[in-house]
């Protein structure tokens, strides 16, 4: 009976004992980790997302091997870089910000991009008027006339101080970046108000050759210069650069001077790199100097149709649209395996959702005029009854139409409409991008 008793006791003990260590380590399932156990309702391995959980980045394959080089000024800075943080830096591993202004933006360093330049011009060109009085006062040397909106015209905004003092940053950049990251294999130049999608744009570079002087961008030309225009972002390769940085060392006040006179600065490093050898590769339309309310994803009037090219870079964006695309894309993570974003997706994504028949207070930027039409409904009609109509607007009072769809922006004095099944017609005869075209 003892030996009985003793025997259940045992078990009892036994059983109590497996009990308490499984609810023990069921609590406290770090235990079976540190041990290198598997917890009894957990996989060894770490847990995969939830399906709907989306990625917040994705996977960058090279991505270690860029710096990113972001252009902005003191008038603008402190509107138009924080968004950035949380979005198109956010799964960066390299970048530097360049400014006229150092200062630190939500913990981030912004560096001076004139601190090593020839102090002679700096005191001596009315250009630098803006900076000085920063250096001096910080931002409070900031005066109502600095933040003028001055439009754009053929020589971009000469009012402006800001504007003005913009085209000395270029070559000193590319110095100072060489200087942060010698080793990088492509330095991606892009301004406060571009997005671009790092995805896309990796599988865009794996194309080219990073030992190779390689200078990308979207063709602009003034005079004799073709260069890659700056806020549609470009791509500079490292011995691009090493030549580019060589050739502004050996010729500092000369390309001074020239700066001096010119009023473009991404031209200036244009030429640069031309005299150094290195051409500019045509970029467009992979790197747009259009927001998505510009674009015309069906454009006949050039010499490439965007319908199949990646859509790599935007431009002219606010914070709020820097914010919508990049969580577009993470949507869109979920959505596809395919990691390059067409123009056709942003055209079936983003555009053709938000175009109806009627849409009030809103400029599809039609531009094709009908002075003789003076009321929304004649001029409805006239689209509508054109085979080759895809919108119209009433702007001012009288009639524009397009060829081809675009979203177009906000204006109170303005009414636009699309023709749904024309659009639809021009998006079932597409091309079918069985591969994307990366126009090499």
């Amino acid at each position: 009976m003892a030996v009985r008793r003793f025997r259940r006791i045992t078990i009892l003990t036994s059983l109590l004992g497996i009990f308490l260590l499984y609810h023990f380590l069921s609590i406290r399932p770090e235990l079976y980790t540190r041990s290198g156990l598997s917890h009894p309702r957990a996989p060894s391995s770490t847990p995969t997302a939830a399906p709907t959980e989306i990625p917040e980045c994705p996977s960058l394959e090279g991505m270690e091997d860029v710096l990113v080089v972001m252009k902005t000024g003191v008038t603008e800075s402190l509107s138009k870089v924080p968004v950035h943080f949380q979005t198109t830096l956010r799964c960066v591993p390299n970048y530097i910000i360049f400014s006229d202004f150092e200062e630190e933006i939500e913990g981030v360093k912004v560096h001076d991009a004139f601190l090593h330049m020839d102090s002679t011009v700096k005191d001596t060109v009315s250009d630098f008027n803006l900076y000085n009085r920063l250096r001096e006062q910080g931002r409070a040397g900031l005066e109502s006339a600095d933040f003028a909106d001055e439009a754009n015209s053929n020589i971009g905004k000469p009012n402006n101080p800001g504007w003005k003092l913009d085209k000395w940053k270029f070559l000193p950049m590319v110095q100072r970046a060489l200087a942060h990251k010698d080793n990088a294999k492509w330095y991606v130049f892009m301004e406060a108000d571009t997005y671009i999608s790092w995805s896309t744009l990796m599988q865009w570079l794996s194309h080219f050759d990073p030992k190779e002087p390689t200078y990308i961008g979207t063709e602009t030309q003034i005079a004799d210069v073709i260069f890659a225009h700056g806020g549609s972002g470009f791509i500079v390769s490292n011995p691009a650069m090493q030549l580019a940085s060589n050739e502004y060392a050996s010729r500092t006040v000369e390309l001074n001077e020239y700066t001096d006179w010119h009023w473009a600065g991404d031209c200036v490093l244009g030429k640069v790199l031309a005299d150094a050898g290195v051409p500019l590769h045509y970029s467009w339309p992979i790197l747009q100097n259009s927001n998505v309310g510009e674009l015309d994803e069906f454009a006949r009037g050039f010499y490439r149709k965007p319908w199949c090219f990646p859509a790599v870079a935007f431009h002219h964006l606010s914070p709020r649209e820097i914010q919508d695309l990049y969580e577009f894309e993470k949507r869109r993570r979920l959505e596809t395996d395919s990691p390059v974003l067409l123009h056709r997706d942003v055209f079936k994504e983003l555009i053709f959702p938000e175009l109806s028949n009627v849409r009030d207070d809103w400029d599809n930027l039609s531009d094709q005029e009908h002075p003789t039409i003076t009321t929304f409904h004649e001029c409805q009609s006239l689209c509508s009854n054109s085979r080759d109509c895809a919108q119209f607007v009433m702007r001012d009072g009288i009639c524009f139409t397009g060829e081809t769809p675009r979203l177009g922006v906000r204006k109170p004095t303005a009414r636009s409409g699309w023709v749904l099944s024309t659009i639809e017609l021009m998006m079932n005869h597409a091309p079918r991008c069985s591969r994307p075209d990366f126009g090499l």
